[in-house]
């Protein structure tokens, strides 16, 4: 049986990610930017794989109660089969269990994809940037969800070896 699975982000992981950042990004993350993250204790970062071969990733910065999604990506062919909707679960589950608030993110508006996907799991145009992406140029649009923060001892699912089927 086929199976997605979600881990942390470890240093055997940033070759694939650099290369999908590549493939998916007009001004990619290099393995160095990557790798700088596995020190940063307010980054978090998730790999998405499919029987083993990494498909996807998402990371966030979760900082007192706020958390920030940088880069959420998966490979073209792996699309639209539920894998960006497992990445943001995940994350979200990492930002409660942080104790944020609320996560945001940017996204070009015409990447109309995206823009669905971040809709259909409740995010919100709360802003825009002004010329926040380049390459080509185009505003960001800034989406927020507020999180539900599990109370009375309640505890999130670990993303840790989370599984889609």
């Amino acid at each position: 049986m086929n199976k997605y699975t979600l881990v942390p982000m470890n240093e055997n992981h940033i070759p694939e990610l650099a290369d999908i950042e590549k493939i998916c990004f007009s001004q990619p993350w290099s393995e160095k930017s990557l790798r700088e993250e596995l020190d940063n204790r307010t980054a978090h970062f998730i790999v998405a794989e499919f029987n083993g071969v990494v498909v996807g990733y998402i990371g966030v910065f979760v900082v007192y109660e706020s958390c920030d999604i940088s880069n959420i990506a998966v490979l073209p062919e792996y699309r639209r089969q539920g894998i960006g909707r497992f990445l943001l679960e995940g994350a979200c589950d990492i930002a409660e269990k942080c104790g944020a608030e609320s996560v945001s993110l940017e996204v070009r508006p015409s990447n109309v994809g995206a823009l669905a996907l971040y809709k259909s799991v409740g995010f919100e145009e709360v802003g825009l940037r002004k010329g926040f992406y380049r390459n080509p140029s185009e505003d960001g649009l800034i989406l927020s969800k507020k999180l539900n923060n599990k109370e009375n001892g309640e505890e999130n699912e670990d993303f840790i070896n989370r599984k889609l089927v």
